[in-house]
């Protein structure tokens, strides 16, 4: 989740918090990738999750690797709470139960990526070896019940906790009990945006089925591929979801601002302090909804990119479209996420192609993919064929994208074999959560407990 922000530039009209979208727009030689990603910390002689407090704890995590980075705290009321590379490139965050994220930096190549997410694997089990802890990459919680799930202290997400069971019925488990990994690309121009936006808020349902990796809850099967993808379907439906709107012709950043002026809020930083705002609306805010609430009541630039990070549907706009639709898994999956998304979007004519492949999908057509994959996953129809046979040919398109960017390592090598774990899966038709429930029914004898050996990083 992003670091929160306390830019205190005025605002003077909404016309400029559509420019600040659009301000995003750069030239190709600029795009660059950025990605997410979340794991679960455990005990390895338990398979408990880690505290925040104690000798071995999320907060020892976080001083450890500060010392090894050189990396900013990031201090919430005296609690560290996150770690900034001093020049902004990359960051470490916490979700609500202790989920440990790496924001990576904007960088040029899939190869870059790779590297990055496997140093910061191996800086982190140098700290966490020592302390018997571990980390488990999948799309949901396994085993722990959500009052045996810890509590970050984070200012915004005890707001949030108090808000969700009010909007939702899963949004309390969408915070302390889901992990995702998420790619962060460029555009051009506002046409630019508006194709990927499309193509991605499309696209993201065969996303969850290719990365569905969450099929238990509490210890059991849940009935289910992606619990996580389930989740999402009632966390808070005025600010999650698909957004019917970005299906338009005319689609553009005044489009989505106006979107974003009327979902609430969730909080306003003033002086250090979060105070709670979700009963208003930024569009409330902006005509003097909090005005003898709270000090200075005029809204800030800072106070809308909080309010745009907090926005959850499928791909989400900032000056950089967010892709996120996938669980958290295993760590090659870190490096197939964004090669899935750059193939697609970054190469022209790959660009071309999945538009025309998607350009007639409809709204309903989508959201109900959207409805299916949680539990159907590949198999799900569509269009009188499955999702892992649609996979197929968006896989080779993605593939050609990747081929025809020719971003090659020291070895000659470009970025498509990153896509291999995802044809792997394409090819057997099985995700990794059915793998993972074939050997629970199996092998594991009915346990989820290996499941935190043979999963771990």
């Amino acid at each position: 989740m992003a670091r929160d922000t306390t830019d205190e530039t005025p605002i003077g009209s909404i016309d400029e918090l559509s420019a600040y979208l659009a301000s995003g727009c750069k030239p190709r030689s600029q795009w660059r990738i950025g990605t997410e990603h979340e794991k679960f910390a455990f005990f390895a002689e338990d398979n408990t999750p880690v505290p925040y407090d104690g000798e071995r704890s999320i907060r020892s995590l976080l001083v450890g690797m500060s010392e090894i980075l050189g990396w900013e705290p990031i201090v919430d009321e005296g609690n560290i709470i996150g770690l900034v590379e001093p020049t902004g490139q990359g960051a470490i965050s916490l979700e609500p139960g202790g989920q440990f994220e790496l924001s990576g930096a904007a960088l040029e190549t899939i190869h870059q990526t790779c590297r990055e997410s496997n140093a910061h694997l191996a800086q982190l089990r140098e700290i966490a070896d020592p302390l018997g802890i571990r980390f488990l990459g999948m799309g949901g919680s396994p085993k722990w019940r959500r009052d045996e799930t810890p509590r970050m202290p984070k200012s915004r997400y005890d707001i949030m906790t108090r808000y969700m069971p009010k909007v939702g019925s899963q949004g309390l488990d969408m915070m302390y009990r889901t992990c995702t990994i998420q790619v962060n690309l460029d555009f051009a121009t506002e046409a630019d945006m508006r194709r990927k936006m499309q193509v991605g808020m499309k696209l993201q349902p065969l996303s969850t089925a290719l990365f569905a990796s969450s099929p238990f809850t509490d210890g059991r099967p849940n009935g289910l591929v992606s619990w996580r993808g389930d989740i999402w379907r009632d966390t808070d439906n005025q600010r999650a979801g698909l957004l019917d709107f970005t299906f338009r012709d005319d689609f553009g950043f005044a489009d989505y601002t106006q979107w974003a002026l009327d979902v609430p809020m969730y909080f306003i930083i003033r002086n250090g302090r979060y105070h709670d705002a979700t009963h208003v609306t930024f569009r409330q805010f902006m005509n003097g909804a909090l005005k003898g609430e709270i000090d200075q009541p005029e809204p800030t630039l800072g106070d809308w990119t909080n309010h745009i990070s907090t926005l959850f549907p499928d791909v989400r706009l900032k000056r950089f479209l967010e892709m996120r639709g996938a669980d958290g898994g295993p760590w090659r999956r870190i490096c197939a996420l964004p090669a899935f998304w750059v193939g697609l979007l970054y190469d022209d004519a790959a660009l071309d192609a999945i538009c025309d492949l998607t350009g007639d999908w409809s709204v309903a057509e989508v959201q109900d993919m959207r409805d299916v994959v949680p539990r159907d996953g590949l198999k799900t129809a569509f269009r009188g064929r499955t999702l892992q046979n649609l996979a197929k040919e968006v896989l080779a398109i993605s593939r050609q994208g990747l081929v025809n960017r020719a971003r090659l390592n020291s070895e000659g090598h470009d970025e498509s074999h990153f896509l291999a774990p995802l044809e792997e899966t394409v090819a057997r038709g099985t995700t990794i959560a059915e793998e993972m429930l074939a050997l629970y029914h199996g092998r594991w004898n009915g346990s989820v407990d290996p499941l935190f050996g043979e999963f771990a990083y």
